[in-house]
């Protein structure tokens, strides 16, 4: 095998691994959403005391408000133990395990999401868009961000490996939740669809979390299929023998 070979491949394999990366977070078009995207969350009055959970050593507080289920696409992610995330850090809060901004209802339906770009910070789901007459059409009381929270390593473990473009549902507890370990910290939830800016987030303790379509699965698995050639195609490079000029 020739170096001129060898290194065409390392392009090739480089530019396809970009690609894939890209593609993999592509949000699906309306006619490949699942029909439940289509209702509004469910929420529903409880009476329950508030319980304490365990986390990382720390013992938490959590207050039920509501029961609270809802179906949606993931058009955003952040995971609170991402190492740029210092606010989650200095709280001691590592119950939030994930914070999934999704749409359904009227942006599922007429897909007015795919002229959109959405992006989550450290807590808050945020998303523009250059066209006047998409913004019009977007129903902001059909987007939400979700802080969820779980005790649960298997939930917990899922709800992390979720990514843009998946198709999931889960269902829990609107709440409050607290601690007071070397500080006092709590944090509240929305209650309703309609509020925007601070305290417009839902919190959620998960009870059930599921995926009902997984997105991107070609594109995902060529991420790895590409990132595994490049590697061969970088030894392969310097397993070459060395040539001098005389």
């Amino acid at each position: 095998m020739t170096r001129r070979l060898i290194k065409w491949m390392l392009i090739f394999n480089l530019l396809l691994l970009m690609l894939a990366v890209w593609r993999s977070d592509a949000l699906p078009p309306p006619l490949e959403l699942h029909a439940a995207l289509l209702e509004e969350p469910l929420q529903t009055s409880l009476q329950e005391a508030p319980f304490d959970v365990v986390s990382n050593e720390v013992a938490y507080t959590v207050q039920p408000l509501f029961d609270y289920e809802l179906t949606g696409l993931i058009v955003s992610k952040h995971n609170a133990d991402s190492w740029w995330d210092y606010i989650h850090r200095e709280a001691n809060d590592s119950l939030n395990i994930t914070d999934l901004c999704v749409i359904w209802g009227n942006n599922a339906r007429t897909g007015v999401y795919a002229d959109f770009e959405f992006y989550n910070l450290q807590f808050t789901c945020n998303f523009q868009t250059n066209s006047h007459q998409a913004y019009a059409a977007f129903d902001q009381a059909a987007i939400s961000n979700n802080h969820l929270l779980t005790a649960d390593p298997r939930i917990a473990k899922l709800m992390r490996k979720v990514q843009v473009g998946d198709q999931i549902r889960f269902r829990g507890r609107l709440a409050e939740y607290s601690h007071n370990q070397g500080f006092a910290f709590k944090r509240g939830t929305s209650t309703v669809r309609n509020d925007t800016g601070n305290g417009a987030c839902e919190t959620v303790y998960v009870d059930s979390f599921e995926v009902i379509k997984s997105g991107n699965k070609l594109w995902r698995a060529l991420v790895w299929v590409a990132s595994i050639m490049l590697l061969l195609s970088v030894i392969a490079w310097f397993m070459q023998p060395v040539r001098y000029n005389d």
